[in-house]
């Protein structure tokens, strides 16, 4: 049998192919950077409401997932924190060139579960009040890394520094904000938000001027190159639908 070649599609015709009720439903196993968690899981069971293929979801740190994928991980599609992950695994020969695209554009937030405890101008972080801080491990997810950056152009990562509580993904720096464990941390906004509204506590949205843009990007893998699921599990991502419910978790998409 002759195997099958990736051939790059345009969105219109991988979304035609979405639309055709597959002749076997798969599933596809997918990589996904925490802070995508919430929206994933909703744009998956629209994705198996649609093509009945099944998107069977990781959640973790993009560091992580790089070091899992080029070492043989069985994933197909991976969905990044960032864009310069996806480009490297390009380049590794562990993703198809040319199915790379932004998915989303994330923001950065300051939060405590505890209202009023954080002002609308992050000011909490230069007056204190609290014990801890909670980030992202910056080498292991991209969230962390632009909360890093953001302290260092306040000029404030020496008075910060011994009160940080550092978390191997993004997931993990919620889980001790949410829990208690630190008064406030850096979270990605979509953690926080349900359709513009917070939905507990208090945050302070930081400026995108603080830290470089949070770009991430989406890859079809070497494992997935033959797989129908996975190729339109990638068109899915662009799809309306898949876009209003990113949007609504507080996410940019691009025109």
């Amino acid at each position: 049998m002759t195997a099958m070649t990736f051939q790059p599609l345009s969105a219109l015709s991988l979304w035609l192919l979405c639309l055709a009720a597959p002749a076997l439903a798969a599933d596809v196993q997918v990589a996904v950077a925490a802070n995508f968690s919430a929206p994933m899981k909703v744009i998956a069971a629209e994705f198996e409401k649609t093509t009945g293929h099944q998107a069977v979801l990781s959640f973790g740190a993009t560091g992580k997932f790089y070091a899992q994928i080029t070492n043989g991980a069985p994933f197909e599609v991976f969905l990044s924190a960032d864009d310069e992950t996806p480009k490297k695994l390009e380049q590794d020969g562990a993703a198809v060139g040319g199915s790379r695209f932004t998915y989303a554009t994330g923001r950065l937030a300051l939060w405590s579960a505890q209202p009023g405890l954080v002002d609308a101008q992050g000011e909490v972080l230069r007056k204190g009040g609290f014990r801890k801080l909670a980030i992202a491990a910056p080498k292991l997810a991209p969230y962390g890394a632009a909360a890093l950056e953001t302290m260092t152009r306040l000029g404030l990562m020496p008075a910060l520094q011994a009160r940080l509580v550092t978390g191997e993904s993004i997931g993990q720096a919620f889980s001790f904000v949410s829990s208690g464990n630190a008064e406030l941390g850096f979270v990605a906004l979509s953690q926080i938000h349900d359709n513009g509204k917070l939905i507990s506590g208090s945050a302070w949205i930081v400026p995108e001027t603080l830290h470089r843009p949070i770009r991430q990007d989406a890859v079809l893998l070497a494992r997935g190159k033959d797989s129908p699921a996975a190729q339109q599990l990638m068109a899915f991502l662009k799809s309306e639908k898949a876009r209003a419910q990113i949007r609504a978790y507080g996410y940019q998409v691009q025109p």
